[in-house]
């Protein structure tokens, strides 16, 4: 925390066309407080001895007048020092030792002022390197994004406070599993007992919030939420066993139940889309698309678990209206047109990307992108991820399915090219996040088959592409 005000401040002045960084640094040198002796103000009261009060100084009264006489008067006994009046060199040692502290600091920045001086890098790469992590929610280890499509999808729905209440208790199970050695089990089984404890005093505004036709699958679902086999008290039970390997099953088992709930509350859009953008497809909800991708150099794709290898493979993703109505229904347009059938891939270390963005086909949709915390989504708009901003459906989970910018403008996606984003961590931000989140329109994951996307070379096909799910949702202009 020393260094934050000597480093910080570089990269503004390294990046300015045309200045000279080493003078630049120098005025904040000779400037900064560091460098004023920080025992100066001790240097007039350290010379004299402290005065003396209390009964030192009547004593010390009394000797004097008496000092004259023929008669021998022994000194008054000194009285014991109290701790304040031995502060001065617990003082200087500290100040010393600050001192040098700030020299080290003044030795660093000279280094990384002789670094750069020698060696021309981009001020981007000054401006990674010390930004501040005050300012920079990319470099902060304790952001916390879904890190899978799962967990990603399921905050994503819009259910009823309660639900997510719910939801936010057994999440947090998830994070304290990671914990390495002892873990809090008791704080486990609280965050279920607070869950059940909701979902048993609240059943009827749950159930009531589920449409009329669907009332009764959503009443035996919230019977399997609290009783059921991988329900709350099962959870419960688990917890008592203190067995992490078994808490994870039964947890998942809870999670997936209560997404299942949570889908039934949400039969729609919780908000309205703008009127310049009611003539286009609109997803209303969840679709799930099924694609079969081929090999066509004669190699085959790693078998499954006691499977045998193939030249196909097939790979499932959710698209979710709830957070990217406009994107998610022109996919799902083109899916139904056929319009990906025949269509090949390129394969990178950090996408697999559709070769079709020469293709007229499709609508041309504005950048779409739902922020955390917010109601409706963006259009035309990026996130600022430094100032905190996150979006709904990240780009930093891997098999993350967007759409690629447009050729023509930034502030609109490309009419039918997408990619899926294979999301590495070690070429991302300390805070987990892509370099590239905030700037795509996200509106899906793969679900099933994730295995399969790194084994895709560019030259490799789609088969075929199906909306096995959600054509009830689909709305077309």
């Amino acid at each position: 925390m020393l260094m934050a005000s000597a480093v910080f401040p570089l990269p503004s002045l390294i990046s300015r066309p045309g200045a000279s960084a080493l003078p630049s640094m120098a005025i904040i040198v000779s400037k900064g407080p560091f460098l004023r002796p920080s025992c100066s103000f001790l240097s007039k009261t350290t010379l004299r001895p402290p005065p003396l009060t209390g009964d030192r100084a009547r004593a010390s009264r009394f000797f004097r007048l008496t000092a004259s006489t023929k008669t021998k008067i022994p000194h008054p006994p000194l009285l014991q020092e109290s701790p304040h009046q031995n502060l001065f060199p617990g003082f200087l040692r500290f100040s010393a030792f600050y001192h040098g502290l700030k020299k080290a600091e003044i030795m660093i920045v000279a280094v990384l002022i002789l670094v750069q001086v020698s060696v021309t890098l981009p001020s981007s790469i000054w401006e990674t390197w010390l930004t501040s992590s005050a300012n920079a929610v990319l470099y902060s280890p304790d952001t916390k994004v879904p890190r899978t499509g799962e967990l990603a999808l399921r905050r994503a729905i819009p259910a009823n406070a309660n639900m997510k209440t719910i939801q936010d208790s057994l999440e947090d199970i998830s994070y304290l599993l990671r914990i390495p050695q002892r873990k809090p089990y008791g704080t486990m089984e609280g965050d279920v007992k607070k869950a059940l404890k909701i979902a048993m005093e609240q059943k009827e505004s749950i159930v009531t919030s589920i449409p009329k036709e669907l009332k009764e699958k959503g009443s035996l679902l919230h019977v399997a939420l609290i009783d059921g086999k991988g329900g709350l008290k099962n959870l419960i039970e688990v917890i008592k066993e203190n067995d992490p390997d078994k808490i994870s099953v039964v947890l998942q088992s809870s999670l997936d139940t209560l997404a299942e709930l949570e889908l039934l509350q949400a039969p729609g859009l919780s908000f309205l889309l703008p009127v310049q953008y009611l003539n286009y497809p609109r997803l209303t909800g969840r679709g799930v698309v099924k694609f079969i991708i081929e090999k066509t150099d004669g190699s085959t794709f790693f078998p499954s678990v006691g499977g045998e290898a193939k030249s196909f493979a097939t790979i499932q993703a959710v698209l979710d209206g709830y957070s990217a109505p406009l994107t998610a229904g022109n996919f799902a347009k083109l899916v139904i047109d056929g319009a990906y059938d025949g269509v090949r891939l390129k394969g990178t270390d950090q996408a697999v990307i559709s070769d079709n963005e020469v293709d007229n086909l499709g609508y041309s949709v504005p950048l779409e992108i739902k922020p955390s915390g917010e109601f409706e989504p963006l259009y035309k708009t990026t996130l600022s991820i430094q100032d905190g901003e996150l979006p709904v459906l990240p780009l930093s989970v891997y098999g993350a399915l967007a759409m690629a910018h447009s050729a023509d403008s930034e502030e609109y996606s490309s009419p039918s090219q997408f990619f899926f984003y294979l999301y590495d961590k070690r070429n991302a931000g300390l805070g987990g996040l892509s370099f590239d989140e905030g700037h795509f329109s996200v509106f899906g994951y793969a679900t099933d088959g994730r295995d399969v996307l790194s084994q895709i070379k560019s030259g490799d096909l789609i088969r075929s592409a199906e909306l096995v799910q959600g054509r009830d949702r689909l709305v077309l202009p």
